[in-house]
């Protein structure tokens, strides 16, 4: 059965038009700062998309995509980044993979942490992971928590500090030095694990 033919509006980015594949509509918007786009079932309704700007189709579509297929608001253009932790506190890890692929981009393990702490050093790595690379890409994450330290450059663990979990304490120091040391516009984005199942970057242990 032949695949059905999709039209790409890009509203936002390096040539803003009506693009009749995938990969030609992500020549225009991959590493795009904010880049809008859409796709269409049609070309009427492209062109008319087009016309009408993202702010009034995507506030249209929003319930109706949302419904029919809520992971077509999955933004690709991303890392994913994910902890676990065999206890709390217990054997801890971390990743970031690709959020399309999957492929894995980096991996750490602790004899002992917790998920929180997994959490936000994952993060952090995908942060200073993307600025040597000088990435336009976001990170995705599940842990509302980790976000918030993020966001307040401070790892708010209750893990007691000790010879066990001095090694973690000089790595979560170090990640807190970074966020204060360094500026990013990552956009750091909370992955919706009720609409679209778990984030890429879990480890498959619930």
């Amino acid at each position: 059965m032949a695949k059905k033919q999709k039209y790409y509006v890009v509203w936002v980015g390096a040539k803003p038009g009506i693009y009749n594949s995938w990969p030609d509509c992500q020549k225009q918007v991959a590493g795009f700062p904010k880049a809008r786009y859409k796709s269409f079932e049609s070309k009427l309704e492209a062109e008319l998309a087009l016309k009408k700007g993202y702010s009034i189709s995507s506030k249209s579509s929003k319930q109706k995509s949302s419904t029919s297929n809520p992971r077509s608001n999955i933004n690709y253009i991303t890392i994913s980044v994910d902890a676990a932790c065999s206890g709390n506190p217990g054997k801890m890890e971390y990743q970031g993979v690709d959020t399309k692929s999957g492929k894995q981009y980096f991996h750490f393990a602790s004899k002992l942490g917790t998920n929180n702490i997994g959490e936000f050093l994952a993060i952090v790595h995908g942060l200073s992971f993307l600025k040597k690379q000088n990435s336009k890409r976001a990170i995705y994450t599940d842990s509302k928590s980790a976000m918030s330290w993020v966001r307040n450059k401070k790892c708010k663990t209750t893990l007691e500090r000790n010879t066990q979990t001095e090694e973690l304490y000089k790595l979560i120091e170090r990640a807190e030095i970074w966020l204060k040391q360094n500026t990013y516009n990552t956009e750091i984005l909370k992955w919706d694990t009720k609409s679209w199942g778990e984030i890429p970057a879990d480890f498959g242990r619930k």
